[in-house]
Protein backbone atom coordinates (compact mmCIF):
# COMPACT_ATOMS: atom_id res chain seq x y z
CA UNK A 1 0.00 0.00 0.00
CA UNK A 2 2.84 2.42 0.85
CA UNK A 3 4.50 1.79 -2.50
CA UNK A 4 1.19 2.38 -4.32
CA UNK A 5 0.65 5.65 -2.45
CA UNK A 6 4.25 6.66 -3.18
CA UNK A 7 3.78 5.84 -6.88
CA UNK A 8 0.62 7.93 -7.03
CA UNK A 9 2.28 10.90 -5.29
CA UNK A 10 5.33 10.63 -7.53
CA UNK A 11 3.12 10.48 -10.61
CA UNK A 12 1.14 13.52 -9.44
CA UNK A 13 4.35 15.42 -8.69
CA UNK A 14 5.79 14.69 -12.13
CA UNK A 15 2.54 15.59 -13.90
CA UNK A 16 2.29 18.74 -11.75
CA UNK A 17 5.81 19.80 -12.75
CA UNK A 18 5.00 19.09 -16.38
CA UNK A 19 1.82 21.20 -16.14
CA UNK A 20 3.75 24.06 -14.51
CA UNK A 21 6.41 23.91 -17.22
CA UNK A 22 3.71 24.01 -19.90
CA UNK A 23 2.15 27.05 -18.23
CA UNK A 24 5.56 28.70 -18.27
CA UNK A 25 5.94 27.95 -21.99
CA UNK A 26 2.44 29.28 -22.69
CA UNK A 27 3.14 32.46 -20.70
CA UNK A 28 6.39 32.97 -22.57
CA UNK A 29 4.46 32.90 -25.86
CA UNK A 30 1.59 35.15 -24.74
CA UNK A 31 1.78 38.92 -24.20
CA UNK A 32 3.41 39.90 -20.95
CA UNK A 33 1.16 40.67 -18.03
CA UNK A 34 2.66 43.28 -15.76
CA UNK A 35 2.65 42.45 -12.07
CA UNK A 36 2.92 45.70 -10.19
CA UNK A 37 5.04 46.11 -7.08
CA UNK A 38 6.83 48.99 -5.41
CA UNK A 39 9.89 47.96 -7.43
CA UNK A 40 8.39 48.84 -10.80
CA UNK A 41 6.29 51.89 -9.93
CA UNK A 42 7.41 55.46 -10.57
CA UNK A 43 8.58 57.37 -7.48
CA UNK A 44 5.52 59.62 -7.60
CA UNK A 45 3.31 56.52 -7.13
CA UNK A 46 5.05 55.26 -4.00
CA UNK A 47 5.16 57.93 -1.30
CA UNK A 48 4.10 61.43 -0.43
CA UNK A 49 7.19 63.60 -0.84
CA UNK A 50 7.06 67.30 -0.05
CA UNK A 51 10.18 67.93 -2.16
CA UNK A 52 8.68 66.63 -5.43
CA UNK A 53 7.39 68.95 -8.15
CA UNK A 54 3.72 67.99 -8.64
CA UNK A 55 3.58 69.64 -12.07
CA UNK A 56 6.49 67.56 -13.38
CA UNK A 57 5.07 64.42 -11.75
CA UNK A 58 1.64 65.11 -13.28
CA UNK A 59 3.20 65.58 -16.72
CA UNK A 60 5.05 62.26 -16.34
CA UNK A 61 1.93 60.48 -15.00
CA UNK A 62 -0.21 61.73 -17.89
CA UNK A 63 2.41 60.60 -20.42
CA UNK A 64 2.61 57.15 -18.81
CA UNK A 65 -1.19 56.91 -18.71
CA UNK A 66 -1.37 57.75 -22.39
CA UNK A 67 1.22 55.15 -23.45
CA UNK A 68 -0.25 52.46 -21.18
CA UNK A 69 -3.94 53.22 -21.87
CA UNK A 70 -4.78 53.95 -18.23
CA UNK A 71 -6.48 56.71 -16.28
CA UNK A 72 -4.62 58.79 -13.70
CA UNK A 73 -5.62 58.43 -10.06
CA UNK A 74 -4.43 61.46 -8.11
CA UNK A 75 -4.20 60.74 -4.39
CA UNK A 76 -3.81 63.80 -2.19
CA UNK A 77 -2.54 63.35 1.36
CA UNK A 78 0.66 63.26 3.35
CA UNK A 79 2.89 61.29 5.65
CA UNK A 80 1.10 62.94 8.60
CA UNK A 81 -2.26 61.46 7.48
CA UNK A 82 -3.30 58.36 9.47
CA UNK A 83 -6.03 57.46 6.96
CA UNK A 84 -3.47 57.64 4.14
CA UNK A 85 -1.40 55.01 6.00
CA UNK A 86 -4.53 52.91 6.59
CA UNK A 87 -5.33 53.05 2.87
CA UNK A 88 -1.78 52.01 1.94
CA UNK A 89 -1.97 49.13 4.43
CA UNK A 90 -5.35 48.08 3.01
CA UNK A 91 -3.90 47.95 -0.50
CA UNK A 92 -0.87 45.95 0.68
CA UNK A 93 -3.17 43.47 2.44
CA UNK A 94 -5.32 43.07 -0.69
CA UNK A 95 -2.96 42.33 -3.58
CA UNK A 96 -5.80 41.82 -6.06
CA UNK A 97 -7.04 45.36 -5.40
CA UNK A 98 -3.45 46.68 -5.53
CA UNK A 99 -3.00 45.01 -8.94
CA UNK A 100 -6.37 46.29 -10.18
CA UNK A 101 -5.44 49.81 -9.10
CA UNK A 102 -2.05 49.86 -10.81
CA UNK A 103 -3.13 47.97 -13.94
CA UNK A 104 -6.00 50.41 -14.61
CA UNK A 105 -4.55 53.66 -13.24
CA UNK A 106 -1.29 55.53 -12.97
CA UNK A 107 -1.17 56.53 -9.31
CA UNK A 108 0.05 60.08 -8.65
CA UNK A 109 0.56 60.87 -4.96
CA UNK A 110 0.48 64.59 -4.19
CA UNK A 111 1.81 65.74 -0.84
CA UNK A 112 -0.10 68.35 1.13
CA UNK A 113 1.53 69.22 4.43
CA UNK A 114 2.51 72.14 6.65
CA UNK A 115 5.93 72.20 4.97
CA UNK A 116 4.49 72.21 1.43
CA UNK A 117 0.81 72.69 0.67
CA UNK A 118 1.42 72.62 -3.11
CA UNK A 119 -1.06 75.49 -3.40
CA UNK A 120 -0.41 76.23 -7.09
CA UNK A 121 -1.08 72.63 -8.08
CA UNK A 122 -4.03 72.16 -5.73
CA UNK A 123 -5.72 75.32 -7.06
CA UNK A 124 -6.26 73.51 -10.38
CA UNK A 125 -8.34 70.80 -8.67
CA UNK A 126 -11.82 70.77 -7.16
CA UNK A 127 -11.83 71.38 -3.39
CA UNK A 128 -10.59 68.60 -1.10
CA UNK A 129 -13.18 67.29 1.35
CA UNK A 130 -10.75 65.43 3.62
CA UNK A 131 -7.61 63.33 3.43
CA UNK A 132 -6.79 61.19 1.64
CA UNK A 133 -8.73 62.58 -1.30
CA UNK A 134 -8.69 61.17 -4.82
CA UNK A 135 -9.32 62.47 -8.30
CA UNK A 136 -9.65 60.46 -11.50
CA UNK A 137 -8.33 62.05 -14.67
CA UNK A 138 -8.05 60.86 -18.25
CA UNK A 139 -4.63 60.64 -19.86
CA UNK A 140 -5.33 64.03 -21.44
CA UNK A 141 -5.88 65.67 -18.05
CA UNK A 142 -9.68 65.86 -18.18
CA UNK A 143 -10.97 65.52 -14.64
CA UNK A 144 -13.64 62.83 -14.33
CA UNK A 145 -14.18 62.53 -10.60
CA UNK A 146 -13.41 64.06 -7.24
CA UNK A 147 -13.69 61.29 -4.61
CA UNK A 148 -13.88 61.50 -0.86
CA UNK A 149 -12.23 58.27 0.26
CA UNK A 150 -14.66 58.03 3.19
CA UNK A 151 -17.07 56.72 0.53
CA UNK A 152 -14.85 53.61 0.30
CA UNK A 153 -15.41 52.78 3.97
CA UNK A 154 -17.90 50.33 5.44
CA UNK A 155 -18.19 50.20 9.23
CA UNK A 156 -15.05 52.31 9.60
CA UNK A 157 -12.81 50.13 7.39
CA UNK A 158 -11.91 50.26 3.73
CA UNK A 159 -14.20 47.88 1.86
CA UNK A 160 -13.02 45.43 -0.78
CA UNK A 161 -16.35 45.71 -2.59
CA UNK A 162 -16.35 49.53 -2.54
CA UNK A 163 -12.77 49.66 -3.82
CA UNK A 164 -13.30 47.14 -6.62
CA UNK A 165 -16.52 48.84 -7.71
CA UNK A 166 -14.81 52.24 -7.73
CA UNK A 167 -11.76 50.99 -9.69
CA UNK A 168 -13.92 49.19 -12.24
CA UNK A 169 -16.40 52.04 -12.71
CA UNK A 170 -13.79 54.72 -13.40
CA UNK A 171 -11.23 52.66 -15.33
CA UNK A 172 -10.45 53.62 -18.90
CA UNK A 173 -12.66 50.82 -20.24
CA UNK A 174 -15.74 51.61 -18.20
CA UNK A 175 -15.62 55.31 -17.26
CA UNK A 176 -18.99 56.97 -17.79
CA UNK A 177 -19.29 59.07 -20.90
CA UNK A 178 -20.37 62.08 -18.84
CA UNK A 179 -17.91 64.22 -16.92
CA UNK A 180 -18.65 64.90 -13.25
CA UNK A 181 -16.44 67.99 -13.01
CA UNK A 182 -15.50 70.67 -15.47
CA UNK A 183 -11.90 70.89 -14.27
CA UNK A 184 -8.89 70.07 -16.39
CA UNK A 185 -5.57 69.32 -14.79
CA UNK A 186 -3.27 72.27 -15.48
CA UNK A 187 0.36 71.32 -15.82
Amino acid sequence: MKSTLFSILLSLSISGLFALSMIGIACAKSPAITVYSANNLPSYSKVYDDTRDPFKDATDALALAKTSNRQVLIEVGGNWCSWCHKMDAFLEENPDIYQALHSQYVLLKINVSDSNENEAFMSSLPPVLGYPHMYVSTSTGKMLLSKDTAELLVDGNYSREQWLTFLHKWSNSFAPKYIQTSHKLRI
